[in-house]
């Protein structure tokens, strides 16, 4: 599980198209400190499995599904990405809960600046709309935040310095490709709600 809170601005080395899948090697020196074969690392949002670590960077093999359901398939060598460990069990929740799963991916509309942040539009598949609340949480790229405005096909959300500086939030334009994961607490609800209507329905006479 991870939080949203992204720990490091990595950068794509290599890419290495293995067909139905391809390999990528990645720089963090910070997520890598540790890190063995087998662990998880967040990659814009979307949880990979390291295959090997070596002078601070890591290689994860991507399968066709997560390229064609993320954005991942449009890096190469040289692209930024967000990258951030799981969660330990002792630390600090500073975001919301994330798995790493993509639900969809949205694209920038518009970005609005001012003085000392920035207003972000993206767009919403139409199937995660209902998932996305005024003052709700989303993932975008592995960033955790809060939603300012919810459209039906867009979304909203206010950028703080800290995230402009230190997450590829800041680099994204306008017709750039963005991973979505929503809050997973509604999924759930929304699962809950159902199985309970579709009892009631079962036992009425």
């Amino acid at each position: 599980m991870f939080t949203g809170i992204v720990e490091e601005l990595g950068e794509v080395t290599a890419v290495d198209d293995l067909g139905d899948s391809c390999r990528f090697r990645l720089r963090g020196p910070v997520v890598t400190e540790g890190a063995r074969h087998g662990d998880s690392i967040a990659v814009n949002g979307v949880c990979l499995t390291v295959v090997d670590t070596a002078d601070g960077e890591f290689t994860a093999d991507v399968m066709a599904e997560t390229l064609k359901r993320s954005s991942l398939g449009a890096l190469g060598v040289g692209s930024r990405v967000n990258l951030e460990r799981p969660m330990v069990a002792d630390g600090r929740f500073g975001g919301h809960i994330v798995q790493g799963h993509v639900d969809g991916t949205g694209t920038i509309v518009e970005r609005t600046p001012s003085e000392n942040w920035e207003i972000v539009k993206v767009s919403l598949p139409a199937e995660l709309s209902r998932y996305v609340v005024e003052k709700g949480s989303i993932t975008i790229d592995g960033v955790s935040l809060t939603v300012v405005d919810a459209g039906r096909d867009h979304f909203t959300v206010s950028l703080i310095p800290t995230t402009l500086g230190l997450t590829t939030l800041g680099t994204k334009q306008a017709g750039d490709p963005v991973n979505l994961e929503v809050d997973i607490i509604a999924k759930y609800v929304e699962r809950m709600l159902g199985d309970r209507s579709e009892g009631a329905e079962g036992t009425a006479e």
